[in-house]
């Protein structure tokens, strides 16, 4: 089961989140038949979307992240509401890019580099906050490190993981681990966490070495006194269904509408998160066509 935890250092200034995606992505992966570098470019993204999610305080609040680097394999993108439950899908799940030179998967490559990251916060309550940022690499981890530095002023490490088998292709491991320094730290504070995340390795390795989140951010906090504020489930869950799919189609015109009738009787809609397909039948298109008026 796929999990996330929070811990604070005593003092107040630094934050830890960790969590362990490997079935989501393994999921996301499944329903989008996707190759390995992007499963790795989608994993990454879902365990920061995950993590960052799970930051919102307001129940019903959603974080949308979209990364389009201009890379083959055209958009990533992952929606995550304030419990960590993500969903999420990218392009072109086919793409296939040469491995970088020390043998890894070139999720930069396959993302590109020219282009932006966007960030939507959605409170429920109004209009929503939307920030964005020119890519740094289109490595993912780099690009929400940087976005935190530029839009939200929050010093932030980022580091995110996919582990794919070699010989099944197959997510085996995936997760994710985000460091803040919060408002009472000083430059002392922001020395011994840099020299602690430097000695950090990479996030599958620890994973795959058996350690657990609860390690994973005690190392992080090497040094301070590390208190664990709250840990919870996370999964891979859509919220589509006909209703909404639906309520979708009434927002086009009757024209387009009346468009998608088709010869069989139905009109098929493929929900691009789950890839599960609803089929609206002629009636119910001419239904909501007649509505319009």
């Amino acid at each position: 089961m796929d999990r996330m935890i929070r811990c604070i250092s005593a003092d107040g200034s630094v934050m830890a989140c960790a969590v362990d995606v490997s079935d989501m992505a393994f999921t996301a992966q499944k329903v989008h038949e996707a190759t390995p570098v992007a499963a790795a470019a989608l994993g990454r993204l879902l365990a920061a979307g995950s993590m960052m999610g799970g930051m919102l305080k307001q129940k019903e609040a959603s974080l949308t992240l979209r990364v389009d680097g201009g890379g083959p394999i055209g958009q990533v993108v992952v929606v995550a509401n304030s419990a960590g439950n993500c969903r999420g899908y990218v392009t072109n799940p086919s793409v296939r890019v040469p491995n970088r030179a020390d043998g890894k998967l070139n999720v930069g490559g396959a993302v590109g580099q020219n282009g932006l990251l966007y960030v939507m916060r959605d409170y429920g309550t109004g209009e929503p906050y939307v920030g964005q940022i020119p890519l740094v690499s289109g490595e993912i981890a780099e690009d929400i490190t940087s976005y935190y530095a530029v839009s939200e002023q929050i010093p932030t490490v980022c580091a995110l993981g996919v582990l794919v088998d070699k010989e099944s292709a197959g997510v085996l491991l995936a997760g994710g681990l985000l460091i803040q320094l919060l408002p009472a730290a000083d430059d002392d504070v922001a020395r011994r966490v840099e020299e602690n995340t430097a000695l950090l390795e990479p996030v599958t390795t620890m994973l795959a070495k058996g350690m657990t989140l609860e390690d994973m951010c005690a190392l992080a906090l090497r040094g301070f006194e590390m208190q664990k504020l709250d840990e919870f489930p996370v999964a891979y869950t859509c919220t589509c269904s006909k209703e909404r799919t639906l309520r979708m189609l009434s927002t086009l015109s009757k024209e387009d509408i009346l468009s998608l009738r088709d010869e069989k009787g139905y009109a098929e809609a493929k929900c691009n998160f789950c890839a599960k397909a609803y089929h609206i039948s002629n009636e119910e298109l001419e239904k909501l066509a007649q509505e319009k008026i």
